[in-house]
């Protein structure tokens, strides 16, 4: 048995970045060539935890920052104009794009993949999901409201 730090997933055995035992033949000849894994040697051991505690520190940065942008999507209350007729249906349809433009213009740069929602097809109040990081999202309401002419 020999101790390997997997690079990537690999079904069945772990997860990036786990320091797992397994056989001499599957190391040496399937996960290293092809470089799913690397030998876990002592210097490879110190390297591999360096790097786990300098990306946690980066993580919980960028967490940090992902939660203020979600806790400031909440207090944003935003009007996007649309042309619509007499009762009440747009031309055409709101959709992430028009949100994100609406976002930039209250100072908030959020990239329009980013935000969920259903194409809006009528006036009223809606709110979209707008994801911030990996599991961190933010909700922002805003309100379609008739274009004056």
């Amino acid at each position: 048995m020999v101790e390997i730090i997997l690079k990537q997933d690999v079904a069945n055995l772990g997860l990036k970045d786990d320091i797992v035992e397994v056989k001499n033949g599957y190391a040496l000849n399937y996960l290293i060539p092809q470089g799913f894994a690397i030998m876990a040697t002592p210097s490879a051991k110190k390297v591999h935890a360096e790097n786990l505690r300098q990306r946690a520190h980066k993580e919980a940065r960028i967490r940090q920052d992902a939660e203020a942008l979600a806790a400031r999507l909440a207090e944003l209350q935003l009007r996007i104009a649309a042309k619509a007729s007499e009762n009440g249906k747009i031309f055409g349809s709101v959709g992430n794009i028009q949100v994100a433009e609406a976002l930039a213009a209250a100072g908030v740069e959020v990239d329009r993949k980013d935000i969920e929602l259903e194409p809006i097809k009528e006036l009223g109040s809606y709110e979209a999901t707008v994801k911030c990081y990996r599991d961190i999202k933010g909700t922002v309401r805003f309100e379609v409201v008739a274009e004056e002419e």
